[in-house]
């Protein structure tokens, strides 16, 4: 619990400064809303009613869902912090023009099409000195027993990485209400996976390659994969990757390799691979900020990556998606 804990932190911090490696697909927020609608309901009390108001016809944004998902939660909890005594809590999506006059006040968005969330509590609200500090890390009202601080700054964070901005408006005694902006693409979304993914069945037969310099992670990170099937090759180093590799150059289907290590990262590791057998596929993973590894030519927009830590769900859901393929090169 306290791993788990001290890894949320640092989520979070790495949202605020946003150095944190999201993975944006076209989505329809509409449809984000709608998946965690009744986690909300059960985040807040019976005395709470919620409100969804979603526009029929909402345009697309670009944006990581999961971390869409992640501010709209830490919102709602903030909402329900601020109506002890019950009130309602409504959330609303539609498409707006921004123009230089009805920008958000500090924002760094042009002018154009947005889709607009907004998130309105019937709560205490919130005095000028509060407003003006609601999204500085480790900021809080709750006293240190009660949180961080970091919930609304890792929103602040996660919405400007997004290429959006938010702005929020609250007296005391009348509410608060949140306006999240993102910019409109003219994209579809992309189909769902195939029903294998639909149904969460991320198990699978295939060899995989492990290449992890830290032991305890490396373990973990075996017997996540084993226990969905997989057969698990692993290796302290990349000289011992590169060893196990070629014995084994006809059955490995796919590499799981972090990015920092000593001797040779993993991204000169996945071209000395690539070069043995360009069919194989390359998964990365670590726990430093986008900008650390970024040099080492491992970025979100043209390799797979898993950003570190995981839960079992999700790299399992991940290694599935890279060796069934999504359009992208593992090589890029």
């Amino acid at each position: 619990k306290a791993g788990k804990r001290a890894a949320e932190l640092t989520s979070q911090l790495l949202a605020f400064s946003r150095r944190q490696i999201l993975e944006p697909e076209v989505i329809n927020l509409n449809n984000v809303i709608a998946n965690i609608k009744n986690m909300l309901s059960r985040l807040i009390s019976e005395d709470i009613k919620l409100i969804t108001e979603l526009d029929d016809n909402l345009p697309n944004v670009k944006a990581d869902p999961g971390q869409m998902e992640q501010v709209i939660v830490n919102i709602v909890v903030n909402a329900r912090e601020a109506m002890p005594e019950g009130g309602r809590l409504t959330v609303t999506t539609g498409e707006v023009e921004l123009d230089e006059e009805s920008l958000p006040d500090h924002a760094s968005i042009e002018p154009g099409r947005y889709v607009e969330v907004t998130i309105s509590d019937t709560g205490v609200g919130m005095d000028e000195q509060t407003r003006e500090q609601i999204f500085e890390p480790f900021f809080t009202t709750r006293g240190m027993a009660k949180g961080t601080g970091l919930g609304l700054s890792t929103v602040y964070g996660i919405v400007n990485q997004s290429g959006g901005a938010i702005s929020v408006d609250s007296q005391q005694g009348s509410g608060t209400t949140f306006n999240i902006y993102l910019p409109v693409v003219n994209e579809p979304v992309k189909p769902e996976q195939d029903e294998k993914q639909k149904s969460g069945d991320y198990s699978g037969p295939e060899a995989i390659l492990v290449v992890e310099d830290d032991r305890r992670v490396l373990s973990a990170t075996c017997r996540m994969l084993e226990s969905r099937g997989y057969k698990i090759f692993q290796a302290l180093s990349p000289e011992k990757a590169l060893k196990i590799f070629r014995k084994n150059i006809d059955s490995l289907k796919l590499v799981l390799t972090d990015v920092v290590m000593p001797e040779m990262d993993g991204r000169d590791l996945a071209d000395k691979i690539l070069s043995l057998n360009p069919d194989v596929k390359v998964l990365f993973m670590s726990g430093y900020p986008g900008d650390a590894i970024a040099p080492r030519g491992v970025s979100e927009s043209k390799t797979f990556f898993m950003q570190k830590p995981f839960t079992s769900a999700q790299l399992a859901g991940k290694v599935r998606e890279v060796l069934d393929g999504n359009g992208k090169t593992s090589g890029s």
